[in-house]
């Protein structure tokens, strides 16, 4: 996880997840409309994946 990464997930956490593919940008982009903390804790965690 780079710091841009970090940084764009805890700022606009769909942006961080655009390049892991279209399920994750939904899902992160859903959980952001719900709440800024679902939408930050979903990329946070998208991001620490190995793949």
């Amino acid at each position: 996880m780079s710091l841009i990464r970090v940084l764009l997930a805890i700022f606009f956490p769909p942006l961080a997840v655009l390049g892991k593919g279209c399920g994750s940008f939904l899902i992160v982009l859903l959980l952001t409309f719900c709440g800024w903390v679902p939408g930050v804790i979903a990329a946070l965690v998208i991001l620490n994946k190995p793949n």
